[in-house]
């Protein structure tokens, strides 16, 4: 695309340079208005250039009805636009909240981008989610698809550069898999990477998820303060609203928890395959749609859409509050200044590795 315009041995004019930023910026606009599709012939998923976000992911019940079962827009627009409240995108840097916008790491203190209260949320004012990231591989026999997007020293404040990259795939007819992987190119640097969908298995358009049941393989959380940062204490869950280690509805007891759940969970009591620990499932109210969640990540931030308030989506559906579910593997938030928890710092040359595994039963 770099050579849409020829050079000539001739001094460039500012119009010559006006010229080649539109073409570039018509080029990047094509990039990020591109919607992707991956399907199995059960599975039908939608996924956006412009934060690796899935915007639609068609799935059956046990009726072979299909819903799409992933809050978001019909367009992108809204998405480009800054209106989405992170529906289903992959954000980053660093995922989660970072306290006062501060790290000090190698001795250099860092100040990122402040946009959630006094802290630092999802990478900042232009975090992964709100990039247009490249196709580099598409695979039709076993369906995948593989995003990558190069984050430079200094963005958003964070040290060094990254090369991410992201692959959808539909490794079984009723499964959805996400492997993300960053190599931190020639500094030390945070980096906690995090999918962001909303979940309503009764279809994106059918309320709220109140009657949804869950289970969580989690014994502890990391309890928050006033501004939703970890105070550090790693709690046990028995006895209070956050026990979900047996199955209960969402909405029978979110009202003992001021503002609705949006908590890290430690995922430490789940069985393992392949690699991967059992994170959560999660059940529709009419048990016609199941989806367990593994994953090899530490936490797990299972938040009920507390903020999410009249929101029009795809069919000129109305999302109010609590109208989706996010189940967020990630590192711990606030881990870059907290000692105790799992460390998310990535050393020049090596690979952070993130894997999610989505399974549907009916």
């Amino acid at each position: 695309m770099r050579c849409l315009i020829a050079s000539s041995s001739r001094d460039k004019t500012e119009s010559d340079f006006s010229e080649s930023r539109q073409v570039r910026l018509a080029v990047a606009a094509m990039a990020a208005e591109e919607i992707l599709e991956l399907s199995n012939g059960r599975i039908t998923a939608k996924i956006a250039a412009w934060g690796a976000t899935i915007t639609s992911l068609i799935v059956p019940d046990a009726h072979g009805n299909l819903a799409d079962v992933v809050l978001g827009f019909d367009t992108l627009e809204p998405y480009m636009k800054g209106i989405s409240p992170y529906f289903g995108c992959i954000v980053g840097r660093v995922a989660n909240r970072i306290k006062e916008g501060k790290f000090t790491l190698n001795g250099v203190e860092y100040s990122l981008a402040i946009n959630n209260g006094p802290n630092s949320l999802h990478g900042g004012l232009k975090g992964f989610d709100k990039v247009v990231w490249d196709v580099v591989e598409r695979k039709s026999e076993c369906p995948s698809i593989t995003f990558q997007y190069h984050s430079k020293d200094g963005e958003e404040g964070y040290p060094g550069d990254v090369t991410v990259r992201a692959t959808y795939s539909l490794p079984d007819s009723t499964t959805l898999r996400l492997d993300m992987e960053a190599v931190a190119e020639n500094k030390a640097t945070p980096i906690n990477l995090a999918q962001h969908t909303y979940w309503n298995l009764a279809g994106h358009n059918s309320g709220d998820t109140l009657d949804h049941s869950i289970q969580i393989w989690g014994k502890h959380i990391t309890p928050v303060d006033e501004n939703t940062i970890p105070t550090g204490e790693i709690m046990p869950v028995k006895g209070t609203p956050f026990d979900f280690t047996t199955e209960h509805k969402i909405g029978a007891r979110i009202n003992d928890v001021p503002g609705g759940y949006d908590h890290n969970y430690v995922l430490d009591s789940g069985e393992e395959k392949n690699g991967l620990k059992h994170a959560a499932k999660l059940k529709d109210s009419s048990n016609s749609r199941t989806l367990d969640l593994w994953t090899d990540a530490p936490g797990m931030q299972f938040y009920t859409a507390n903020y999410v308030d009249g929101v029009t989506g795809k069919g000129g559906a109305v999302y109010g509050k609590h109208s989706g579910v996010c189940l967020e593997t990630q590192g711990f938030p606030n881990a870059i200044n907290q000692p105790n928890f799992p460390s998310v710092v990535v050393q020049p040359g090596e690979k952070y590795k993130h894997t999610m595994l989505f399974e549907f039963s009916a």
